[in-house]
């Protein structure tokens, strides 16, 4: 049987070869039953979701902390031997070293990609400056490296959804510093028309690029595929799928004592055969 490190080190390397040409969906399960799901369904990579792991602990999102997280994040990538990208929010630390060390605990969870995002989480200065963000990610990128294990780092820069004035031109200066600062791939979470993701691949190209269709826009795969994009994410609206349909039924019990959100669903019998071998 093969070890977890020679496992984790061949899903690694299918996780570079996605990231190598072509147009992949990474979609985002928030435990081990939607990332089992999710594999059947064919997809050849998966995503941790801050917003899924946070909510299934009854948390807002970036409410879950560390220990909650790294959990979380085991459990997905023990579900399948798919390679797993893990939602690491801003490294749970505000200095380099603190994202250096809980960026090691994130890699020896087996993830073969995690992302370092530069939001602080303070309403009165919601990005790190750039230098700031920079030498974390400069940490988290010599945190991979001493690991030896080929993780990606994926840099976040957060302007759309901090309101910054001029996200796209804000998110190209940040981008094109952190892919500097050693990131494998960029990522500008809510940058949803054509227009201002085709000027992002262009401006950190040759390095890929993470798009995420957190809701609908109109935009197909084939579209972001055609503008550039490596890979498509959904952050947590699969969750939100989820929860949507679970709190409309709970209400229609609690406030109607009805039923009729309970017409249609799958049976306990289909759920059991999506998950036996």
């Amino acid at each position: 049987m093969a070890s977890d490190a020679s496992r984790y080190t061949e899903r690694r390397r299918a996780f570079r070869q996605l990231h190598e040409s072509g147009c992949f969906v990474i979609p985002n399960p928030w435990d081990a039953g939607s990332a089992r799901y999710l594999h059947r369904l064919g997809f050849k990579a998966l995503a941790t979701t801050s917003a899924g792991c946070a909510w299934s602990n009854g948390a807002p999102d970036n409410g879950a902390g560390l220990q909650a997280t790294l959990a979380n994040i085991r459990a997905i990538v023990a579900a399948t031997n798919l390679p797993v990208n893990a939602d690491f929010e801003s490294g749970f630390a505000s200095t380099p070293e603190g994202v250096a060390a809980n960026v090691t605990a994130c890699v020896a969870a087996g993830v073969a990609g995690l992302s370092i995002e530069d939001s602080t989480g303070r309403p009165d200065q919601p990005l790190y400056d750039v230098a700031a963000a920079v030498e974390r990610l400069k940490a988290a990128r010599a945190a991979i490296d001493a690991s030896q294990t080929g993780t990606l780092l994926v840099g976040r820069a957060e302007c759309y959804l901090t309101g910054h004035p001029d996200p796209l031109g804000e998110s190209i200066r940040r981008l094109t510093a952190y892919a500097d600062a050693g990131a494998d791939v960029l990522f500008a979470p809510g940058a949803v028309t054509r227009s201002d993701i085709a000027a992002i691949v262009s401006a950190v190209a040759p390095r890929p690029v993470n798009v995420v269709m957190s809701r609908y826009t109109g935009l197909t795969v084939a579209d972001l595929a055609g503008v550039g994009v490596r890979r498509i994410s959904v952050g947590g609206a699969l969750a939100r799928v989820a929860w949507t349909a679970f709190t409309q039924a709970a209400q229609a019990i609690a406030n109607e004592g009805a039923f009729t959100a309970l017409e249609g669903t799958l049976s306990g019998a289909e759920i059991n055969g999506l998950f036996k071998q």
